[in-house]
């Protein structure tokens, strides 16, 4: 559990770091999604899909 949460966090600063910077590369995008994979494994994965589902709930009740 605690080298899960380093590498999340570890590739959480790399995502960010690279965000900043502009470039997003191949070698970029495939951190990010690593860090997915790694949040998808942790104990936040609930919160996280529980956020996503609201927002998205909020997103398609929007009429124009």
């Amino acid at each position: 559990m605690a080298i899960s949460i380093s590498v999340v966090l570890f590739l959480l600063v790399l995502a960010v770091i690279f965000v900043r910077n502009g470039g997003l590369k191949m070698s970029h995008a495939v951190v990010c999604a690593l860090l997915g994979f790694f949040l998808a494994g942790t104990s936040m994965a609930p919160t996280i899909q529980e956020g996503i589902s609201a927002t998205a709930n909020v997103v398609g009740s929007l009429r124009p």
